[in-house]
């Protein structure tokens, strides 16, 4: 009886730790990105903002701008960090319009090679990686609280318009 009531509690505080789904990975960007078809096969964990995102006839192809990752995987939003460009590939149906361009994402997969695509008037060879987890960053004004610049009152009952006492005698000065 206790063992299940211990499952029981134990189960109803598991949370979703999205740190559980990425893995520190021993491969770095720019070791990644020196060599793509080295470290086919191997699974890594990157992160940074979409450029573009393309529904082909067997994939969708995201274009995205690497960027740093903090503790919990997610990418830094200072983009003179960036080492580059990678390519992430989900082989499942994945709406480009749940991804827009500008997003902060954090992508861990298997490295699948390289590919050499136009970059304004050079070819640039972007690696490859065949997304396992996606994350996607909620934008950082709806993540952050609100806050007025003055304190705001809300009048009750007992409060006219020009915020004094109704039964205060006219004008209120």
């Amino acid at each position: 009886m206790i063992t299940a009531w211990a499952l029981l509690v134990s189960s109803g505080c598991a949370s979703t730790d999205d740190r559980l789904e990425f893995d520190a990975s021993h491969v770095s960007y720019v070791q990644l990105k020196g060599s793509p078809e080295t470290y086919t096969g191997q699974t890594v964990t990157l992160g940074g903002k979409v450029l573009a995102a393309k529904r082909l006839k067997e994939e969708t192809r995201i274009e995205i701008l690497q960027l740093p990752l903090d503790s919990s995987f997610k990418p830094t939003h200072d983009l003179r960090k960036s080492q580059g460009r990678f390519v992430a590939i989900k082989k499942e149906f994945l709406d480009p319009a749940t991804i827009p361009s500008g997003t902060f994402v954090t992508v861990g997969g298997d490295v699948a090679g390289s590919i050499t695509m136009p970059l304004d008037e050079m070819e640039y060879l972007y690696p490859v990686v065949e997304i396992k987890h996606l994350r996607v960053w909620p934008t950082d004004e709806a993540g952050q609280p609100r806050l007025r610049p003055y304190p705001y009152i809300v009048p009750g009952p007992y409060w006219g318009p020009y915020w004094h006492p109704y039964w205060a005698p006219w004008p209120y000065w």
